[in-house]
């Protein structure tokens, strides 16, 4: 096990493709999108509207601890300009043994 940052960040799926890139740029090459998703309370002076419309995404992406300021002056800018939300967490890999079966 080692350890390594959370990324969550809920926002408009128009905005998916600069985020994506935003963290790539980074150097965060793995994450997962989950489109379609609803919401409450994300942000303060928002209508209701902005968080059930099923136009948001939620993107998870995993680092190690030395990327997250990198990442953070790069997403910062594009969820200041176009909205969305970003929370980030410490987290724990448990890779994997493979094992080969015996023929």
């Amino acid at each position: 096990m080692h350890p390594i940052k959370r990324i969550e960040i809920v926002a408009n799926s128009f905005e998916l493709s600069k985020i994506l890139d935003g963290i790539k740029q980074a150097g965060v090459t793995g994450y997962i999108v989950i489109r379609n998703v609803a919401g409450q309370g994300f942000r303060e002076n928002a209508e209701d509207l902005d968080m059930t419309m099923l136009d948001n995404v939620y993107l998870i992406a995993f680092c190690p601890p030395e990327k997250i300021k990198p990442t953070v002056e790069i997403i910062r800018p594009i969820l200041n300009k176009f909205g969305g939300t970003c929370y980030i967490s410490d987290a724990m890999e448990i890779r994997s043994v493979r094992c080969v079966a015996s023929m």
